[in-house]
């Protein structure tokens, strides 16, 4: 019994050896089908497989052995039963007796028990190989796409901002993973028995997740510039297409490769909730472990979201064209939920006409096929809003398969294919419904946030304080000159966000403007969106009052003219400068994860006096003090962030201007 359990325990590990491991290979055609979150999680099972089929026969074999002693001695008896069954499951016979256990039926889990303390460290292990995988393609996107594309462009055959446009930051991308993370990984892997944890370097990872956000951001536009040059320029599409070729690309477009680092947060966030569940609470590295993830999900959020925004936009256009380009859906607010044929019951006689739906998140096209030799078209009959829609399953003697649609606009009487489809259909609409009511349910209550609103005057932030409208972050210029103040909150908005008035109570009642938030909250009448906040869209108030360094300075990229930006490192992210336009400004302009650059002071002619420089690959950030001494003090603390170290609160001084985190009157900066 003990051979026979033994082989059957060896052949699925002699196969898995001979197997290709093909989510860890960069550039492989799986790469394309499959999604990277179950690619990882079926790697992680390969891993366990191998890793756990050595002692498995071993200790297989030992407890087998063991219950073939203890069957024997139970037969002492020697009844010829017993020793006839004993005797034919040694020839490997499949004949059973009541008192025979066969060997097969132990559960593996009380065969070989994996230690929490091995799972850990296949999780960690994990985590290396796809972050080695993943700096390989990095490598490839900067050091080969990038480098072959910008140096034709350099040319004169198509413009270099077309390239830098594409890429975005990738090259800041590589440089952190292939220089800062790698490293740490394989090091923190070298030591893992002394050293057991993943927490403390993870965390190391969060500051730099603005990278991925700017790169998330640009990636539609990167394709669109991508698939515009690619028409448009023969020697642009003959240097992607020799590269492609090559076997180093995997036989992957430069389009599959570029959604790599837009996956990449996503799998951190997998790997890293595996790792906390098999992590003991009391585990010195939960907390560091615990926080990352945090911070991880928000960002792999914001990377989900761009890819679905992606596919959902080619969906919409595809239904854009069915339709004959008649109807107006391809907006970001809509998203694509269902399409299918159905047949419509008619109310006077018992026909049933074929029709076609297309259900979205707002709204249900009920459509009529057309004959048309270039694909399927529809012509939409009705348009039904899914506010106040109601779908229920109905019986119907002659027409099995039936459930009814009642909306606003129109109630219809639908048959589906079958019982399946009937049930698909109803869960579509009742969990799109449910959705729907879900964000547009009106406040119940005030938060503690607001309970005075509207009760006690508010602070005015001053005019000069901010940039941009404090609500819908449009810019101030001279076209949105005009600010206006909500007389609620004391923000300053724009002429479209101040255009409410209700009455408040700490002004006897008297009719004031306010804005859209706090009329919503007031009054009750419209909902305030429950939007999540971008990585920029933190106020440069809220940092400035924990912040290593804050303070003017002026700031120009490229070529550029010169601009006075506020500009902040915060204690919670000592490895990142953001900059803001103003003290009070709700969204930072735009943000620069120190690690890696390089800094540069030597005077050039055409900088301002007392400026130094961030450079790494071909992205140069200028900026200038308002002396020497301030000067001195903004590179005593970036010097050590480039590192990776975390810079110490410089002490103050007023005299320069600048603040540590014990400041907090802004205004006479």
């Amino acid at each position: 019994p003990a051979h026979r359990c033994y082989q059957r325990q060896s052949e699925p590990k002699q196969q898995d050896n001979n197997s290709v491991d093909l989510g860890s290979v960069p550039g492989t055609p799986q790469d394309a089908h499959k999604p990277a979150a179950n690619g990882v999680l079926a790697q992680m099972d390969r891993d366990r497989d191998r890793e756990s089929g050595s002692p498995l026969r071993t200790d297989t074999a030992l407890v087998n052995g063991d219950m073939g002693d203890r069957s024997t001695e139970q037969s002492g008896d020697n009844s010829p039963t017993n020793t006839e069954t004993h005797t034919e499951t040694e020839t490997h016979t499949e004949t059973k007796t009541h008192t025979e256990t066969e060997p097969t039926d132990i559960p593996l889990s009380s065969v070989f028990q994996e230690t929490n303390e091995q799972k850990l460290h296949k999780i960690a292990n994990e985590l290396l190989k796809t972050e080695r995988a993943y700096v390989t393609r990095l490598n490839l996107l900067d050091q080969v796409f990038c480098a072959k594309l910008m140096e034709e462009a350099l040319k004169g055959t198509f413009p270099v901002d077309v390239v830098k446009n594409i890429f975005s930051n990738i090259s800041s991308i590589n440089t952190f993973h292939s220089q800062f993370l790698l490293p740490d990984l394989e090091k923190r892997m070298g030591e893992w028995e002394s050293t057991p944890r993943l927490g403390d370097i993870l965390q190391k990872l969060t500051p730099f997740l603005k990278m991925y956000a700017e790169y998330v951001k640009n990636f539609d536009k990167a394709m669109e510039l991508l698939k515009q040059w690619t028409d448009r320029s023969l020697q642009f599409k003959a240097i992607i297409q020799d590269i492609q070729s090559q076997e180093a690309c995997g036989c992957l477009t430069l389009q599959h490769h570029m959604l790599e680092p837009v996956q990449r947060v996503p799998r951190y966030e997998m790997l890293l909730k595996d790792y906390l569940k098999k992590l003991p609470q009391d585990d010195p590295d939960h907390q560091d472990a615990e926080k990352s993830l945090n911070i991880i999900a928000m960002a792999a959020t914001h990377s989900n979201s761009a890819i679905r925004k992606s596919e959902n936009l080619k969906k919409l256009l595809e239904i854009y064209e069915m339709l004959g380009e008649e109807e107006d859906i391809v907006n970001a607010s809509n998203e694509f939920i269902k399409e299918g044929h159905i047949l419509k019951l008619a109310a006077r006689n018992t026909s049933a006409m074929e029709r076609y739906l297309f259900l979205f998140n707002n709204m249900l096209l009920y459509c009529v096929p057309k004959f048309s030799l270039g694909g399927p078209k529809y012509t939409v009959r009705t348009r039904i809003g899914i506010e106040g829609m109601k779908v229920l399953g109905t019986t119907n003697e002659d027409y099995p398969h039936t459930f009814q649609v009642s909306g606003k606009e129109r109630t219809l009487e639908l048959q589906a294919s079958s019982e399946q489809d009937k049930d698909n259909w109803i869960k579509a609409f009742r969990k799109t419904i449910e959705i729907f009511h879900q964000k547009n349910e009106t406040f119940k209550s005030a938060s503690k946030d607001t309970a005075e609103l509207g009760k006690r005057a508010p602070r005015w932030i001053r005019d000069n304080e901010v940039t941009m409208c404090m609500k819908c972050k449009e810019s101030f210029n001279a076209l949105t000159r005009r600010r206006h103040h909500c007389r609620a909150c004391g923000y300053v908005v724009c002429w479209k966000c101040s255009d409410n008035k209700v009455a408040l109570e700490y002004d006897s009642n008297k009719i004031n403007k306010v804005c859209k938030d706090c009329y919503s909250i007031l009054t009750g009448e419209e909902k305030a969106e429950d939007k999540k906040k971008g990585i920029l869209e933190i106020e440069a108030a809220q940092f400035s009052g924990s912040s290593i360094m804050c303070g003017f300075l002026q700031y120009c990229e490229k070529n550029k003219p010169w601009g006075k930006v506020w500009c902040l490192i915060p204690e919670k992210e000592a490895l990142v400068l953001y900059l803001y336009g103003a003290p009070q400004d709700v969204k930072a302009q735009s943000t620069i994860p120190l690690l890696g650059y390089s800094v540069e002071d030597s005077p050039r002619p055409a900088d301002l006096p007392a400026s130094f420089r961030l450079s790494q690959s071909k992205s140069v950030h200028s900026f200038a003090a308002e002396s020497d001494e301030l000067k001195q003090r903004w590179l005593k603390v970036i010097r050590v962030a480039v590192t990776g170290e975390v810079p110490e609160c410089p002490p103050p001084n007023d005299a320069t201007g600048t603040m540590n985190s014990n400041r907090e009157d802004h205004s006479t900066l």
